[in-house]
């Protein structure tokens, strides 16, 4: 496999195939962001391929001070964001709780009452009901494994928002799946 030291030089230098293999590479990574953030199914293929064109505009621009998943997540994420704000689609704000504890779901209990698929699409739908904001940073973290500094370099909010996000996104997601479930405790 092509570094992508190797891939950016090629892809400069005009080889098409080179820049499929760099399509290839970060389309999910791309489909994750504009997918969390933007809810019109027609609106999402057009966004990753306006991404990609602007990838392969600013790839010259492109300086290695970060790895190139990220670069190009946080032109997805910016694309998204600017998509938004264009359509006057408000991104909502969000609550700020004075006093909450970081927990997490534990998936023991849900996996006895349910076959992982099941469980699997269930989240998803439930991620999917989250704020625009808490979707997004949820699927960086979890989805795409980005560290908080690259999570931060990706949507430019301070490391304490995303932080804050994060857990706001969890503490939403686990209400969430305590409704579903029906039950009071979920860990």
């Amino acid at each position: 496999m092509v570094d992508d030291r190797a891939l950016v030089t090629q892809v400069l230098s005009g080889d098409r195939q080179a820049f499929r293999v760099l399509i290839k590479r970060h389309e999910r990574l791309v489909g994750h962001m504009i997918g969390r953030l933007i809810d019109q199914n027609e609106d999402r293929e057009e966004l990753c391929q306006d991404v990609f064109l602007k990838v392969y505009e600013k790839l010259g621009e492109f300086t290695f001070q970060s790895k190139l998943s990220t670069w190009i997540a946080t032109i997805a994420y910016r694309h998204a964001i600017n998509h938004l704000r264009k359509r006057r689609i408000e991104i909502r704000e969000l609550p700020d709780p004075e006093h909450e504890k970081e927990q997490f779901i534990s998936m023991e209990n849900v996996e006895e009452n349910m076959a992982d698929q099941q469980l699997d699409e269930m989240v998803m739908k439930l991620i999917e009901k989250l704020p625009h904001q808490y979707r997004a940073i949820l699927t960086l973290y979890h989805v795409q494994e980005m560290s908080y500094p690259e999570i931060v370099e990706v949507t430019g909010l301070p490391e304490g928002t995303v932080k804050n996000y994060l857990f706001r996104a969890r503490q939403l997601l686990k209400e969430k799946v305590k409704q579903y479930l029906g039950k009071e405790e979920v860990i």
